[in-house]
């Protein structure tokens, strides 16, 4: 008993922080939201300032209703004695291991999204529709909902039945070879995804602006990479939102433009975002993350192959008994409540890899203002927030506060200039 409250106060003490780390974030921006920020003067205007603390705000509060619903069911599933009921559901339904196994996960599966639907209705027809990004009709979001679902229940039933497998052709060294074999999983999706996957969803097109697959490739080739293809996708379709992405790996490795940032950004601007992006691959930012990633899951399924077989796993919830496949979800709770805390140190790590990307693209493209430029329309045309909390950005943010970014690439500008000058 005193293990399960100690295990229950910590969930409620993470929440807590999260909530209360949000919190601090919206009322520093109803503080400080009414200022431009002098790297957006002439490109931002009090109006449209309103606006993105006004989309801030509502997101923000819709964020909040899905998490306290997901975290109250989650609690009552675990402590309430639901999972203990759903566990023995489950066995009266098949003997074997790996259907039990497969009815537990997919089961899950389709009972969370059962619970995200209402939650993905009002951020697409409510949310985004209000402040002009959502262009999806009822019917496309239907079809993308279908085929989201049907390609989750294939991969991932066909990814827990081997890794099942896995546990039951090795009960000792399972935990290795599942390692193995999720990262070989993982690397041969990075193969596929390019053809067989994003196709299902977007339609994929040359670059029809004049010249800027051109500008692509000798870019590239300055970065010292090769790519098979240079693409733009009916992003615009879907949402008014922008972006741009690499995808795949070794020689599928691809570039994807979004239609809506070709038409929101100059050839400077495209070249610089992509610059950025090629900066991660050429500071090996990738390859890092996979080994971290890695190295995080080795660990952890070893931890979880002890745990799993530990008698007194199930009595942390109040449970006298449970599945191999209830233990697992046990472990992976528990594995929650570890990384919660590892969670600035992540956000850093990845915050660092963006300014060094950042620098990256200044020095390849040697047009510093050109980034600088890009990050603010794709802030603008975002309605990103230009007034994050320093802890809560700190803990939560992948990126840089884009203001701080700015800042950052026209210092640099202003240092290579003032080289230059001596060296004249």
């Amino acid at each position: 008993m005193l293990l399960t409250s100690i295990i229950l106060l910590l969930y409620l003490l993470f929440i807590g922080i999260g909530y209360w780390l949000k919190y601090l974030n919206l009322s520093y921006l109803k503080k400080h939201g009414s200022s431009v920020p002098l790297e957006f003067e002439g490109a931002i205007d009090p109006e449209l300032l309103r606006k993105i603390s006004a989309y801030t705000i509502e997101n923000s509060r819709a964020g909040l209703a899905e998490s306290i619903v997901s975290n109250a069911i989650l609690l009552v599933f675990l402590f309430g004695g639901l999972l203990g009921l759903y566990d023995r559901w489950i066995a009266s339904l098949s003997s074997s291991f790996r259907t039990s196994g497969l009815l537990f996960a997919l089961c899950l599966y389709l009972a969370q999204t059962a619970i995200d639907l209402p939650f993905s209705i009002y951020h697409h027809f409510t949310l985004e529709e209000r402040y002009g990004f959502n262009t999806m009709t009822v019917r496309l979001w239907l079809t993308d909902l279908v085929k989201s679902l049907a390609i989750s229940l294939v991969l991932g039933g066909l990814v827990i039945a081997a890794t099942l497998t896995l546990v039951s052709a090795s009960p000792s060294w399972w935990w290795f070879w599942v390692w193995a074999f999720l990262l070989a999983a993982g690397v041969f999706l990075m193969y596929i995804s390019p053809t067989l996957i994003e196709p299902l969803f977007f339609k994929f097109e040359t670059v029809k602006a004049e010249g800027l697959e051109e500008g692509i490739r000798e870019l590239m080739a300055r970065a010292g990479l090769t790519v098979s293809r240079v693409f733009q996708v009916d992003a615009s379709r879907r949402s008014r939102h922008s972006n741009a992405y690499f995808t795949g790996i070794g020689r599928v490795k691809r570039i994807v433009l979004f239609d809506t940032l070709i038409q929101q950004m100059s050839r400077e601007e495209i070249l610089a975002v992509l610059a950025h992006e090629a900066g991660h691959w050429k500071r090996k930012h990738v390859l890092k993350r996979i080994v971290l990633t890695e190295t995080f899951a080795f660990v952890g399924l070893f931890v979880a192959y002890h745990l799993v077989r530990w008698s007194g796993l199930p009595g942390l919830i109040g449970l006298q008994q449970a599945s191999f496949y209830a233990r697992a979800m046990i472990v992976i709770f528990l594995g929650s409540l570890v990384t919660f805390p590892l969670t600035p140190l992540f956000s850093h790590l990845s915050r660092r890899d963006e300014h060094e990307a950042d620098r990256f693209a200044a020095e390849l493209s040697g047009n510093p203002e050109a980034m600088a430029s890009s990050l603010v329309k794709l802030s603008r045309e975002n309605l990103s927030n230009l007034h994050p909390h320093p802890l809560y950005a700190a803990f939560f943010y992948s990126h840089p506060p884009v203001v701080e970014r700015i800042r950052s690439l026209k210092g640099q500008n202003a240092e290579d200039r003032g080289q230059k000058a001596e060296a004249g």
